[in-house]
């Protein structure tokens, strides 16, 4: 096995004569966390799939954990968690009865032991005999977690795990992931929320289809080149429709209760606020964020040209 856990090249997928994916070129080593993000149809899961075997990619070529993506797929979906976005566990079934019906298709041997060892690793023993059905999103991740990790893979392809539950919840499956990782598993997880993705090691960017940039946060941060002020003050609320479009001003975004402008050109920038300037608001130049990166970047890429069917 090489140093990479992930090493695709190329990757296109087509339905029909739409281009999902288009070109994707991905390196990932092994026992590393990286965010996978991008907007809705970007083509993150489909790209999961083409990496586990679960989809055959129109074009390209790759191994996952040495393995060849078109001709092994068995071998790599025996060494690969995956967690998609849906719960997709039986709801009929109580959580223990879920992690052991997972255990028997993987035909884990000492598996009541397996089992106990799974419920009590992922804190849910006391729930143990609760309906699925019955769970909170929080508890469902939680379940799902445990049921694509029970057979120790070696990479653990997340697919927005974390999307309608609560911030604690959030909290604690992050806390999970980094345990992982930390025992030598690999993880990619496709998110929408930036403070997650501030989480890993590395974050990959698509949209349209393509990998648009790739690398640590704060260098891709630094790569946007953009220069933001934030305005706080009972007056910044009415300034944000007349800033919009202003010249220098590539865009204006609440950010709890301050106003953010951002664009490519400091003094442009600086003349729009000197000429608003208001006794009630503050201005202050800020560190652009990781979502003022992602909102340039996405202004970058432009309107979406793949042929829909």
């Amino acid at each position: 096995m090489t140093g990479l856990a992930i090493d695709v090249r190329g990757l296109v997928k087509r339905f029909g004569d739409k281009t999902a994916v288009d070109g994707v070129d991905l390196q990932m080593p092994h026992g590393e966390v990286w965010g996978f993000l991008g907007p809705n149809g970007s083509g993150k899961t489909t790209t999961i799939r083409m990496i586990c075997g679960l989809l055959q990619a129109t074009e390209g070529e790759g191994e996952c954990l040495g393995y060849d993506i078109a001709r092994d797929t068995d071998q790599i979906k025996l060494s690969t968690g995956y967690m998609t976005q849906k719960f997709s566990f039986w709801g009929d079934l109580t959580i223990r009865e879920n992690i052991d019906f997972v255990a028997r298709l993987y035909q884990m041997p000492k598996r009541r032991q397996k089992v106990d060892e799974t419920l009590e690793n992922l804190g849910l023993t006391h729930r143990q005999h609760q309906l699925a059905g019955a769970l909170s999103g929080g508890w469902k991740q939680r379940l799902a977690l445990a049921a694509v990790t029970m057979h120790a893979p070696k990479l653990l392809l997340l697919d927005e795990p974390t999307a309608g539950v609560d911030p604690q919840a959030r909290r604690d499956f992050w806390d999970e992931i980094h345990h992982f990782a930390s025992q030598g598993m690999t993880v990619l997880v496709s998110t929408h929320y930036m403070d997650e993705a501030e989480r890993c090691d590395r974050i990959v960017y698509l949209a349209n289809g393509k990998i648009l940039t790739q690398g640590l946060v704060s260098d891709i941060i630094t790569a946007s080149g953009l220069f933001t002020f934030r305005g706080e003050g009972d007056g910044v609320r009415r300034l944000a429709e007349e800033l919009k479009g202003r010249k220098g001003v590539d865009y204006a975004a609440y950010f709890g209760a301050a106003l953010h402008i951002s664009g490519h050109d400091r003094d442009l920038i600086q003349s729009v606020i000197g000429n608003e300037r208001s006794a009630d608001v503050h201005w202050e130049e800020v560190r652009p964020s990781l979502e003022d990166a992602f909102i340039a970047l996405m202004a970058r890429a432009g309107a979406d040209q793949r042929v829909h069917a």
